[in-house]
């Protein structure tokens, strides 16, 4: 056995058949000279960082998150600033990390990434106690969570988003003041702010078009239609991937305050959190060793992961 030692930290609930998970996992794993890995499963109480950390202090070099967006900041927060390297196996209706790989929905392809050995040191954004990898918000793209139901998910994956964003697109805009690298206090009225490390929504809606995942910086998006008119607009620039979008104001800094008059909904990578009245964020340079697509050097975290479905389906 030549590869490195592996855990997988799965939810139990967003896979559908855990024992067929089991067996290709570990096929997979053996076929290419790899320990078995030990499995590690979430509960309520514990989404994943108590399993991930059990797992290094086992002696994982990988561990493997299988999960939605919760089970994979869990396990974010807890390899941290280690030397263990994360593998995102996407299961149920996948989650932002993923997307953001190229991975989709499919473990398959999550599994060959790993094996194939691109590796990627990326910047991770601190907010707590807690990391996130791909972006958190609040106001507007965190109540759109809040409208998604699991059922509506489960049948329709992503697209079901739209449904939920459409119950709020004319809610009242948020007052909030914005501070960026300890700088004066930038007011503003958005519907919503979000901070990113990498740029893809669900769908692969890229809506940071410059964020680089290792670049020491968060890229801010101040996003203010006050219409449907301008919703619009927005979202037609965002999918033409236009250099500039209107109503979306863009700024870098590794330090992000958001403070609003009053308690928001907010989410971490597509989880959400308590609603509250602020946001402190920073960047932990490099901190996460992530499992990526090769070339592991490219700017995009997915850059030819079509290739990389088409070898792991070559290997089934």
């Amino acid at each position: 056995m030549t590869g490195p030692r592996s855990a997988v930290v799965v939810n139990p609930v967003k896979v559908a058949d855990l024992d067929q998970l089991r067996r290709v996992v570990g096929e997979a794993l053996a076929k290419a000279g790899w320990p078995a890995p030990q499995w590690y499963e979430t509960t309520p109480e514990d989404p994943g960082r108590g399993q991930a950390k059990r797992a290094v202090a086992d002696g994982a070099e990988l561990v493997f998150a299988c999960g939605g967006d919760g089970t994979v900041t869990a396990v974010v927060t807890a390899l941290a600033g280690s030397k263990t390297a994360l593998a995102v196996l996407p299961a149920g209706t996948g989650n932002l990390l993923a997307a953001n790989l190229g991975l989709g929905t499919d473990p398959e392809t999550g599994l060959q990434v790993a094996l194939e050995g691109g590796r990627r040191r990326i910047d991770v954004g601190v907010i707590d106690d807690r990391c996130f990898v791909v972006m958190a918000g609040m106001g507007f793209d965190a109540q759109m969570l809040e409208g998604t139901s699991e059922t509506a998910k489960k049948h329709i994956g992503w697209l079901a988003y739209l449904g939920g964003g459409a119950k709020h697109l004319l809610d009242r805009p948020m007052r909030v003041r914005i501070r960026l690298d300890g700088g004066p206090p930038m007011p503003r009225r958005p519907r919503a702010v979000i901070v990113g490390n990498v740029g893809r929504l669900q769908g692969g809606v890229r809506l940071l078009s410059k964020a680089e995942p290792d670049d020491g910086k968060l890229n801010v998006a101040i996003l203010s239609p006050a219409n449907l008119a301008h919703w619009a607009a927005l979202a037609f620039a965002v999918l033409r991937r236009r250099d500039r979008v209107p109503l979306m104001e863009t700024y870098t800094a590794s330090r992000v305050e958001i403070y609003s008059n009053r308690a928001q909904a907010r989410q971490l990578d597509g989880d959400l959190i308590a609603p509250g009245k602020a946001m402190k964020i920073h960047v932990r340079h490099r901190a996460l060793l992530l499992c990526v697509p090769q070339p592991d050097a490219d700017p995009d975290l997915a850059y030819d992961a079509g290739a990389v479905k088409d070898r792991a389906e070559q290997q089934l």
